[in-house]
């Protein structure tokens, strides 16, 4: 038994922040499927430096350039047929885990942050394009993005609540999926297959807090803020996050 798959039987679901057209082509990340790992994160960041970086996509980027298609129409054409076959390859997962793991997440546009209206309209769009069950829309944890992530939810779709700084945020995003659910079950809606997860993002204060220590010439404490900042979390208090998000609380430390 791997690691992965010794971490699994513990209770924790281990996700890779990372997606790239030849790493699926060949192989790589169904054998990390083989191995624990339990789902897959993405964002426009990490399909930039896979395109960007790579010749992957150079046969479909001629003929979409050739076809007329715009910036966003191609970035979006590509997100989503890896998006599209990464879910195919975790949908065994999903089926054999009743919905509890398996899924591979996409995010919503970045500009619509402050859009609660545009970002409904976006994750269900993406939602029904892709047209799989284990398809979880990221829609970020800001003011205008918490009513977007109750109506997403009470849509049935599941959601990845990002860019959680504080407890006050994960409160916001978890009363959001409270309601949400209730208005789901009003309308005879899948409990058991909508699911969300929250994450928080302690990479960002870790590597400016890292920066500012190396800019004062202390190197005692760099290094510890991202733990430390992970211990303050619900997760680690022992409140009832795996109660109110039926998944699990995820801590993201994204390189």
């Amino acid at each position: 038994m791997s690691r992965l798959n010794e971490l699994t039987e513990l209770g924790q679901a281990i996700w890779l922040d990372y997606i790239r057209r030849s790493f699926i082509e060949a192989g790589d990340l169904q054998s990390l499927i083989e191995k624990g790992i339990r789902g897959v994160t993405s964002n426009p960041a990490i399909f930039e430096k896979a395109i960007a970086g790579s010749d992957d996509y150079d046969c479909d980027l001629k003929r979409l350039v050739n076809d007329g298609k715009s910036v966003n129409e191609i970035y979006e054409t590509l997100a989503l047929d890896d998006i599209g076959c990464a879910a195919d390859l975790f949908r065994p997962l999903y089926e054999r885990t009743d919905g509890r793991d398996g899924y591979v997440s996409l995010e919503v546009s970045p500009t619509l942050a402050d859009n609660t209206e545009g970002t409904i309209a976006d994750a269900k769009r993406l939602f029904a394009v892709l047209d799989r069950p284990n398809i979880m829309i990221k829609i970020p944890a800001t003011p205008a993005g918490i009513p977007a992530i109750e109506a997403v939810i009470a849509a049935g779709i599941s959601v990845n609540v990002t860019l959680i700084f504080s407890l006050a945020q994960y409160e916001d995003a978890a009363k959001a999926y409270i309601a949400g659910l209730e208005k789901l079950l009003k309308n005879d809606g899948d409990l058991a297959r909508t699911a969300s997860v929250a994450s928080f993002f302690i990479s960002r204060v870790d590597t400016a807090v890292d920066n500012a220590l190396a800019g004062l010439d202390n190197t005692d404490l760099q290094g510890r803020i991202a733990v430390d900042s992970a211990k303050l979390t619900p997760a680690s208090k022992g409140v009832t996050t795996l109660y109110i998000f039926r998944k699990s609380i995820t801590i993201s430390h994204l390189c």
